[in-house]
């Protein structure tokens, strides 16, 4: 998490939202052979829990239940060029959107890794056209063999360590200038949510 408190946003709705809308980030953990990161699908749970699954021959896979984890999601970033700015004295930077979760991690039963392939699947199949793909289409011993192949885990999460690093701590004016310099670099969902939700601070 970026030390600079101008930076954080505290709207836990917020959080899950890009949770929901990335569904997609890093596990990590400290584990007896050393640190080791997962790329994952996530998908979030009842009370905030955080829903995943990795291959059982992950190296994470063999040490993440009980374990205290960190999963990392990033948002939209971009380069904000000095060019940007009204004020000659600036230098460049990086604006990005990213949150930490941390907390304890529990392995699921096979109901459970089911519960979380289904919600991903419904979850990431409604932005799609057409009828949805479902689990029931896959023959059952099929579907058994894939499901053998994989473990799914929880996250109990007691921590949320967000980074909205939004030229806050910049003018109104140059904040609008670095949205409008993110648009034209092809940077609109940055350049979006800068407008959204710092539009109006000083």
């Amino acid at each position: 998490m970026h030390p600079n408190p101008a930076f954080r946003h505290d709207d836990r709705t917020l959080h899950m939202r890009l949770i929901g809308e990335v569904g997609f980030g890093m596990a990590f953990l400290t584990t007896p052979d050393g640190p080791r990161v997962a790329h994952t699908p996530l998908v979030l749970r009842a009370n905030g829990r955080i829903g995943l699954h990795l291959a059982r021959g992950n190296a994470l896979t063999r040490h993440l239940d009980g374990a205290n984890a960190l999963i990392v999601v990033n948002g939209p970033d971009g380069y904000v060029s000095p060019r940007w700015y009204a004020d000659a004295g600036q230098v460049p930077t990086w604006n990005y959107v990213a949150l930490e979760c941390e907390g304890t991690v529990r392995r699921l039963d096979r109901d459970g890794l089911i519960d979380v392939l289904a919600a991903l699947s419904a979850k990431n199949e409604a932005r799609l056209e057409g009828a949805a793909w479902t689990m029931d289409k896959v023959p059952p011993a099929a579907l058994s063999r894939l499901l053998d192949a994989i473990v799914g885990f929880e996250m109990d999460v007691a921590a949320w360590r967000p980074t909205f690093k939004l030229s806050q701590n910049k003018p109104a004016g140059e904040r609008a200038r670095v949205a409008d310099g993110l648009d034209q670099a092809g940077s609109t969902a940055l350049a979006a949510l800068m407008r959204a939700l710092v539009s109006g601070e000083d």
